[in-house]
């Protein structure tokens, strides 16, 4: 997001403890632009999540403190040689409501650009503050994936109880981190819950807006963090989408033997997670034994 005027809006965050309303247990979204996004998916689902949670503005982070202007310059609006104002790079904190009235805190705008520790500091005393239950980050990379298959997702989290509790592909890898990841930690250790959820884009399609991982992003959102909200407008245009995509992809020969090979890959790989999914784990097997056993005894 950004703030109009001469000069950036920001707030003192010990100013406004006291003026912060009672909120009851909210879940917190977080998407902050400056790391990998592919389609921009992440940010079209942050703001569907504006739009279709109502939400306003509640605090400003110090832009002065935390952007470096430098790398994101304020946009100047000259009409008629006239600077009739300045739009500024900021990082908000804004709350809406899902369709049941559930209150939703949203973390929108730009990535810091220095002071991290201390940036996600602030973020978790005012989720301590608000009584946040639970943080969501949101992203987006391009992978090896048919767009004609459902979008595989990814999550990060500090917890392993956290990792286990979701549905979602696990990779082992090292990587650049973003801010979200910072945040993971931070909240983890404050005791909220927190994860990052990753939708896969087509590789072939990252240079145009992929609905279809957006509509991935928001049903995560619903599904995780316990919300509720009216995504049918994103899932007509991730129809019209793969309308498209696949007329281009049927007048190259090429591009239509790609694409059988991705959707063989996909198909095999979840397969694999299929039948891994079936079988115990060394914990579940130990249970069972040990039920076993109890059971022997009785008899």
């Amino acid at each position: 997001m950004s703030s109009s005027d001469s000069t950036p809006t920001s707030y003192s965050l010990h100013e406004s403890y006291a003026k912060m309303p009672r909120l009851s247990a909210p879940l917190l979204v977080v998407m902050l632009q400056g790391w990998i996004d592919a389609s921009a998916a992440a940010h079209s689902a942050m703001q569907r999540l504006i739009k279709e949670t109502g939400a306003t503005p509640l605090l400003s982070f110090d832009a002065d403190e935390f952007l470096d202007f430098r790398a994101r310059r304020p946009t100047m609006e000259l009409r008629e040689g006239i600077n009739t104002r300045l739009d500024w790079p900021s990082i908000d904190m804004m709350l809406g409501r899902d369709i049941n009235d559930k209150e939703v805190l949203l973390l929108t705008g730009h990535e810091p650009d220095s002071k991290w520790n201390h940036f996600a500091s602030l973020v978790a005393d005012l989720a301590v503050q608000l009584r946040v239950r639970k943080m969501i980050g949101l992203g987006a990379y391009p992978f090896a994936a048919p767009h004609t298959r459902a979008v595989n997702l990814s999550c990060t989290s500090p917890s392993s109880d956290v990792i286990a509790s979701l549905p979602y592909v696990r990779s082992s890898v090292d990587v650049p981190a973003g801010i979200e990841a910072v945040l993971e930690h931070v909240f983890t250790a404050r005791g909220i819950p927190s994860v990052g959820i990753w939708a896969q884009v087509p590789h072939y399609a990252t240079s145009m807006p992929y609905p279809p991982a957006t509509v991935a992003l928001l049903g995560a959102v619903c599904d995780t963090g316990g919300v509720s909200l009216d995504v049918s407008s994103v899932r007509a245009e991730a129809v019209a989408h793969r309308e498209r995509l696949d007329g281009l992809v049927a007048a190259n020969p090429e591009h239509a033997q790609l694409l059988s090979q991705l959707e063989s890959a996909y198909d095999v790989a979840h397969e694999r997670d299929e039948q891994a999914a079936s079988i115990p784990s060394g914990d579940e097997l130990a249970a069972q034994f040990e039920a076993y056993l109890r059971d022997q005894r009785r008899d």
